[in-house]
């Protein structure tokens, strides 16, 4: 498949490409009605492997796919292999949003640029399944969620555990009242890892525009680790809270019941098994969340080799995990019962004393069904599963443990009235500060 010519990221008269730019549109650009038996044409943005992932899971599910957007050839070459109607290769996403032939875009870019892309592709009239998190930061998501709703467009949240019928089970089960009061809820990232070094810096490849993969990043010269490693750095990403945590906690709150901001949190953590690395982010965190009705807790690690997360195998099967060197379980701890849930396809027990197995429903992957949900929203406009408004409250936790984390491993007294913390320096990271030419401006 022949890719596009390159074309410049920056373009005059203020669109930038790269950059947001997203003044540049007032309104959504009409787009055709789908009808019943009309194919939906999507664009993926970021042919990273998550990226042609959910782009081969929604061709599964009868989208068409019409674009590819990536600033690395090489990650063109591997989307482009991909055989469906000719997809177009392009290194330019404002293509994306111009085209007509694209109803719907796949996010799946580092996470400092899902926000960016997917208010612009709103602007543009497109609908969005970003991955996740759907946010590098709490005011930006905010702003995820006035695109969606001034400009009417669906915006899917890839935390498919929402769309897992073993999930929704427990979300049944748990409204039934049977666990009893539930006060605590025990959320678990504790994964293996190992320490991380950027390398040598390498040669910036011919045509590769490093200023647009930066984006709202403080500038600095070319490095290949930061390509690879992105996930180290506090300018790219949340750390594996939001990387994979992120997950458990999506999870955990809608099986409460999506409750809204916490009224507090606390935050310990930092590189201790690892440390002296490259990596900025911790390899040990515990978040305590206070919901006024519940605590929650988050517990991460990146270095115990002996967890491991729910295996393919065990997904598609009748069984369940190890429970206790489970590495992304949820416990919630009921007055009567308890409950294990395992992410991703884990299933779920619920035990009494001694423990004994009292309920028990075994798990199967997520992310069919919730392809199959947001295609299904793009033809109806009803809200899907991980609608961004709602996630984007889950999103916000995970920032908030991020927040205490960088303000010094402090508490923090959140006002969900104002938006703001009870401590200047957890405040100035509500909204980091945006390269020019990056910004998302107060009106989307």
């Amino acid at each position: 498949m022949t890719a596009m010519t390159r074309r410049t990221f920056l373009k005059k008269g203020g669109r930038s490409a790269a950059g947001l730019g997203v003044a540049a549109y007032t309104a959504a650009r009409a787009r055709h009605v789908l009808g019943a038996n009309d194919r939906i044409n999507v664009a993926l943005i970021g042919c990273g492997g998550r990226g042609r992932y959910v782009m081969y899971g929604l061709a599964e599910q009868g989208a068409r796919v019409t674009c590819l957007c990536d600033l690395l050839d090489s990650r063109l070459d591997d989307g482009a292999k991909f055989q469906d109607a000719k997809a177009r290769s392009v290194k330019d996403m404002q293509q994306v949003f111009d085209s007509e032939d694209v109803d719907a875009v796949i996010v799946a870019t580092p996470d400092h640029w899902h926000a960016p892309a997917t208010i612009r592709a709103c602007q543009a009239g497109k609908d969005v399944y970003v991955e996740k998190p759907p946010s590098h930061n709490i005011w930006e998501g905010g702003k995820m969620v006035e695109a969606a709703r001034k400009y009417k467009r669906i915006v899917q949240v890839g935390t498919q555990n929402r769309s897992g019928p073993y999930n929704l089970k427990a979300l049944e089960y748990l409204r039934s009242g049977k666990l009893g009061k539930i006060g605590l809820v025990r959320v678990f990232n504790m994964k293996s890892g190992g320490p991380f070094r950027l390398g040598d810096p390498g040669k910036q490849p011919d045509g590769f525009n490093w200023d647009a993969w930066l984006g709202r990043a403080a500038a600095r010269p070319y490095h290949q680790g930061l390509i690879r490693g992105w996930l180290f750095f506090w300018d790219f990403c949340g750390g594996d809270m939001g990387n994979d945590g992120i997950h458990q906690i999506d999870l955990a709150l809608m099986l409460m019941g999506d409750p809204g901001m916490p009224k507090s949190v606390r935050a310990l953590g930092g590189r201790y098994c690892h440390r002296g690395d490259d990596s900025q982010v911790p390899d040990v965190q515990m978040v305590n969340y206070d919901f006024g009705d519940f605590v929650m807790t988050f517990e991460l690690t990146g270095y115990p080799r002996y967890m491991e997360k729910t295996t393919a195998t065990i997904r598609r099967k009748d069984e369940f995990p190890y429970w206790t060197q489970n590495a992304t379980r949820i416990e919630f701890y009921g007055s009567e019962l308890m409950m294990i849930l395992g992410r991703h396809g884990g299933g779920w027990v619920v035990m009494t004393s001694a423990g004994k197995v009292v309920e028990k429903m075994y798990g199967r992957p997520c992310d069919e069904p919730h392809y199959q949900n947001f295609l299904e929203c793009v033809r109806s406009r009803k809200a899907p599963t991980a609608d961004i408004a709602v996630t984007h409250q889950t999103c916000s936790t995970m920032h908030m443990g991020n927040v205490a984390h960088r303000a010094g491993n402090t508490a923090l007294v959140y006002d969900a009235k104002t938006g703001a913390f009870d401590k200047d320096e957890a405040n100035r990271l509500l909204k980091p500060d945006y390269r020019k030419g990056y910004e998302i401006p107060d009106e989307v």
